[in-house]
């Protein structure tokens, strides 16, 4: 993920692209997420 919102993108784009502290509380939170697997259901739980 970090990779995905790191790279350059085209000057056609430039004004689209995210400053580095939304980076990294996208990368924390994502980091901060675990996934529990049921019979019936997929249950996303964050740890903070």
């Amino acid at each position: 993920m970090a990779k995905i919102y790191s790279e350059n993108i085209s000057k056609d784009n430039n004004k689209v692209k995210p400053e580095a502290e939304t980076i990294n509380f996208i990368l924390n939170y994502s980091r901060s997420l675990s996934i529990l697997k049921t019979d019936n259901f997929i249950i996303e739980v964050n740890k903070n």
